[in-house]
């Protein structure tokens, strides 16, 4: 039942218990532990306030890209903005699209389809806005990795730039004419951890300092950048990115402006989901907008979400929001049946290697990603999972704190056709006559770097604490750590020797759990186990769990609840 590795977190310092002392007991020891231990380092967290200069201008390679979109506008040039078929890459080519026609700019978007095109920049998409009448390609979240298309874009007279967050390939960057990324060299931007979508952002931003005032909305052009944060709240929590810095700063602001969008396509895709956007939380992006928003992308083309996130039509954004939810159980189902044969044949192959590997001609490409996330998940290693076509394979990795993936790939660059990525999660296309080959170095790389490692999944916990300590209050206080998610995980309690007064499992085939715990001064709670059902014949009678504290809302009555993390013996070790 237990296998994972508990940490709880240091107790507080005397001098930053001093320096917090203004702050309640439970707060100052999470604050602590996040790394704020000065008064206002603290409240500039807590208020969501930038700490560094956010200036965009000092993003490389903006003010030649300002400098050209400027001349497109005064000369009415088409301008494609040429996006990813992710939540981020969707989010982020709506952003520009939206910012680019409130300054009268003849502007559309594109974005590849996963299964004809693959992802990222292709030269025959160039060529096909070449032929419409496109003067200036504008990227997002994808070019980086794009060196030969860029020198195609420039071959047949098309300008290119590139925006994109993710890792370049050391400093050989693509002979576009602008080049906007914080990880390139040399750049001097604060906050490396922006989206794709962030990057979008920072340049509608540059544009509107230049533009101060939209006269045929008589608005300010900081009324029309708070309506797209939306936008980058949706973009930037689906995409992963570390809720730190400025990420938290514009989730912070884009959550509130999804609390009061004006945006139809939100209004119908809460609706089919079923949350209250009055509400929201950056949990719900994660879970539930933004597995909806990646549905059409992952099974046929993200157009589709696009166009949900574009439309003022109510019916048209009621029909895309219904194909969207009917896509995402499509793809619930097609990534179960996926993750079993992946594991079949991952561990049918070689059950004790360091990196897991399924490569099958009946996987589908949108939902590789998805079954490696599950197979890292449950075996805690890097995880690859690739759909075989007649001449090429696409595959999609996840991994492990401990394996910096991308690098692998970068180690192998010479058998790889494409890729790219992040620490944890890449991609890449290869040749098929090249899969052995790429197998086999992967996993040793893997073995070199992982063998005799203690390779189990890590929880840490903020502090221990008694069941008879939480209440409303405490509720509260936590909220003020929103948005919490990737980077700034919410705050994560542990329970000691805690009675099961109850016990059922619920959900579809008993998937859940559903505990009530009681402590030896009678104080009881409810507790929700996702995904842990199956513990429930085999409980024993006290347990010690760990678990963050939610309200749930039920028949109008609104009560705490304990959302297990983990759970063990009481008394086993950590």
């Amino acid at each position: 039942m237990h296998n994972k590795r508990w940490v709880i977190q240091p107790p507080i310092t005397p001098q930053a218990d001093e320096a917090l002392s203004k702050f309640p007991y439970l707060l100052k020891q999470i604050l602590f532990n996040r790394g704020y231990s000065a008064d206002a380092e603290a409240r500039a967290f807590l208020k969501a306030e930038p700490i560094s200069e956010t200036d965009p201008f000092q993003l490389i390679g903006m003010s030649a890209a300002v400098d050209r979109i400027k001349f497109a506008l005064e000369h009415d040039e088409p301008i494609a903005v040429y996006g990813d078929y992710d939540v981020d890459g969707v989010t982020a080519t709506a952003l520009l699209v939206e910012a680019l026609q409130k300054l009268n700019a003849n502007a559309r978007g594109y974005i590849p389809n996963r299964f004809d095109e693959g992802y990222g920049l292709n030269k025959d998409a160039l060529d096909s806005l070449k032929a419409d009448g496109v003067k200036l390609v504008i990227t997002v979240d994808c070019g980086i990795r794009s060196p030969d298309e860029a020198l195609h874009a420039r071959t047949i007279g098309l300008d290119l730039i590139i925006s994109d967050h993710h890792h370049p390939d050391g400093e050989n960057l693509p002979p576009a004419l602008a080049v906007i990324n914080p990880k390139q060299p040399g750049d001097p931007y604060p906050d490396k951890d922006l989206a794709g979508v962030g990057i979008a952002y920072k340049m509608a931003e540059a544009l509107f300092i230049l533009h101060p005032f939209d006269f045929a909305l008589d608005k300010p052009s900081s009324f029309i950048l708070d309506n797209l944060l939306d936008l980058v709240a949706l973009g930037t929590v689906a995409d992963l990115a570390p809720l730190i810095g400025e990420n938290r700063v514009l989730v912070r602001k884009g959550l509130k402006q999804i609390r009061e969008t004006k945006r139809q396509g939100l209004f119908s895709l809460a609706g089919v989901a079923q949350i209250k956007l009055d509400k929201i939380t950056a949990g719900h992006i994660g879970f539930m907008l933004g597995p909806r928003l990646n549905a059409s992308g992952r099974l046929e083309s993200a157009l589709a979400s696009f166009e949900l996130l574009t439309t003022t039509d109510f019916m048209r954004a009621g029909q895309l929001a219904q194909q969207l939810d009917v896509q995402n159980r499509q793809r619930q189902s097609i990534t179960r049946s996926m993750q079993q044969k992946a594991e079949e044949i991952a561990l049918g192959e070689d059950p004790d290697a360091h990196l897991l590997f399924a490569a099958h001609e009946e996987f589908n490409p949108g939902v590789v990603g998805l079954a490696a996330s599950r197979l890292t998940e449950i075996y805690y290693r890097p995880a690859i999972v690739a759909a075989k076509g007649p001449e090429e394979t696409r595959g999609s990795c996840r991994s492990i704190p401990e394996f910096h993936i991308t690098d692998a790939l970068d180690q192998c660059k010479d058998l790889l056709v494409r890729h790219g990525g992040h620490a944890a999660a890449a991609g890449f296309t290869i040749k098929n006559e090249n899969l052995p080959a790429f197998v086999t170095r992967m996993k040793m790389i893997a073995k070199e770097q992982l063998e005799g490692r203690d390779l189990r999944q890590t929880l840490t916990a903020d502090m221990e604490i008694a069941l008879e300590e939480l209440n409303f209050e405490v509720l509260k206080q936590l909220n003020y750590l929103e948005p919490t998610g990737y980077g700034n995980p919410e705050a994560v309690f542990v329970l000691r020797d805690v009675k099961v007064r109850s016990s059922r499992a619920v959900g579809a085939e008993g998937k859940h759990l559903k505990l009530t715990l009681e402590d030896s001064r009678g104080a009881a709670y409810d507790a929700i186990g996702f995904r842990m059902g199956e513990l429930q014949p085999s409980l024993p009678p006290r347990l010690d769990v760990m678990f963050t504290l939610e309200a749930n809302e039920w028949n109008g009555r609104t009560t705490l609840q304990l959302n297990l993390k983990d759970l063990k013996a009481a008394g086993m070790p950590d």
